[in-house]
């Protein structure tokens, strides 16, 4: 009976450098990750992300300090750093994690359409006067999740493809009329863990 036994140098060239790059990619992306969640207020999940990352991390460097000769490591856990920051980034995207404000200019004639548009969709709407460098125009303010972004911007390049607008982030907000999110499974997860609790 044979069985498929590996070969020390396909096991140091290949099969490692793979794992190192694997461990790469989870690590940086939690560290990405868990850097988004500091900057958005999160402090519940930051340090659980941070204790598996330091983890994996560990391993990752351990492999390649027992064997310095090993130029494919040292590649594999380069490129790792690399992917990972990147699959971190897709991640925090998909998650869609927070909220963000949107200033949006434009002229009179478009306000009361637009302004029309975000109530129908049950956003709140501050609709100001202002002076821009061309003349009096408008400028409204509405508080979002960061999830409905893509849905507005269509909107405003579909309908007034020259109104100029404004995204940042928001960390905390009081009150306001906000629109509902409904939550995917990864996100209902996340949200179930970060959202405060009523006092009794």
């Amino acid at each position: 009976m044979s069985f498929f036994i590996i070969s020390p140098e396909l096991y140091a060239m290949f099969i490692l450098p793979l794992l190192i790059f694997i461990a790469r990619i989870g690590d940086v992306s939690m560290e990405t990750i868990r850097v988004i969640y500091i900057s958005r207020g999160v402090k519940y999940l930051a340090p659980v992300i941070a204790f598996f990352e330091i983890v994996i991390w560990l391993l990752a460097m351990e492999v390649v300090m027992n064997d310095l000769s090993n130029i494919a490591n040292f590649f594999a856990f380069a490129f790792g750093f690399a992917m990972g920051t990147y699959v971190g980034l897709i991640i925090e995207e998909k998650l869609s994690i927070g909220m963000v404000i949107m200033r949006i200019v434009t002229t009179e004639e478009s306000n009361e359409e637009i302004t029309s548009f975000l109530q129908s969709e049950h956003f709140g709407v501050t609709s100001l006067d202002a002076k821009g460098s061309r003349g009096n125009v408008k400028m409204i303010l509405t508080l979002v999740n960061r999830v409905d972004v893509p849905r507005i911007t269509e909107h405003l390049q579909t309908t007034n493809p020259h109104a100029f607008f404004s995204i940042e982030d928001v960390r905390y907000a009081n009150e306001g009329v906000f629109r509902p999110k409904k939550p995917n499974a990864i996100t209902g997860l996340f949200h179930s863990f970060i959202r405060p609790r009523k006092k009794k």
